[in-house]
């Protein structure tokens, strides 16, 4: 069961059809057909049942496909980590923002980092911190930025930055009328309030209200900041987001939180057990010593 065996098992186990993974694999269909009758021969199992015009994976199979997946990733890692040692630092980084300061947070770094290392590319995902979790866990993605909290038994993890919390009213909402450019957050008690949609944002903010003895109205939860934008400059409510997701709008006045003041961390994060590439490795170390200055 070498490399070359558990990639033609890969390509015959994603095409479920023989034919089509000789294609793919740029072989003929009769020694396709015999390495895998032979993989199955040595291991003493079935690993798919055959159809007229398919193939489908027994649960030998599947768990054969789930080894054989990660077996080959890691082959690739490897070879590409030597390569990359031999000739200098190169390679893609795959990383999520999640909105707000996160991308200017993260233009700094890769700035400096790609002034050092000519041969490196990234490739930057948007999204909100639930969904940049979801990508880390389906390997789209290796490393992100979201908002805190989040869970330390699935991800590695260090604060990058912080955000004050702010409210956006309308102009038309009387709390717009009130002097400077902050506000109690026990002025927003009673108001209907359009907050993220991320549940452990929600749970803070509840939190928050709980030690004022009050419980928040929330009439709406979202992600979009050009939606944000629109219910808010219409007085559908008030909305609680960090600073930077506020986009110009005339029918719109932005007020920090405070009493106290309410901030929101950015968090540098990568899965647990996951091995990294020398890119990826080399990145962390370079946010971290640019964090330590």
């Amino acid at each position: 069961m070498d490399i070359r065996t558990l990639s033609y098992f890969v390509a015959v186990a994603e095409e479920l059809n023989i034919t089509r993974a000789a294609a793919k694999l740029n072989i003929s269909q009769p020694p396709l057909s015999a390495q895998i009758h032979a993989l199955e021969d040595e291991l003493n199992t079935t690993l798919f049942i055959r159809g007229k015009r398919s193939l489908t994976l027994t649960e030998s199979g599947k768990l054969l496909y789930r080894h054989a997946k990660e077996i080959l990733l890691l082959a690739n890692k490897a070879k590409n980590e030597v390569k990359a040692m031999s000739s200098g630092m190169s390679g893609t980084i795959y990383i999520g923002l999640v909105e707000g300061s996160a991308p200017n947070i993260a233009a700094k770094w890769i700035d400096t980092f790609l002034k050092e290392n000519k041969n490196v590319h990234f490739y930057i995902i948007d999204g909100n911190s639930d969904e940049l979790i979801q990508k880390l866990r389906s390997g789209l993605i290796n490393l992100a930025v979201i908002t805190s909290p989040c869970d330390n038994t699935l991800l590695n993890s260090f604060n990058v930055g912080t955000e004050k919390m702010t409210a956006f009213m309308s102009r038309n909402n009387p709390l717009s009328a009130l002097p400077g450019n902050t506000i109690d957050l026990e002025l927003l008690k009673d108001q209907p309030l359009i907050v993220p949609s991320r549940e452990s944002i929600n749970v803070m903010i509840n939190k928050w209200f709980k030690e004022i003895n009050a419980k928040p109205n929330i009439i709406c939860k979202m992600d979009n900041y050009l939606d944000v934008a629109a219910l808010s400059g219409q007085n559908i409510g008030v909305s609680l987001f960090p600073k930077t997701s506020y986009i110009s709008n005339q029918d719109i006045i932005v007020k920090e939180v405070v009493n106290p003041e309410r901030n929101i961390e950015y968090l540098f994060v990568w899965l647990k057990g996951k091995p990294l590439s020398l890119v990826d490795e080399a990145f962390i170390d370079h946010i971290k010593k640019l964090q330590s200055k």
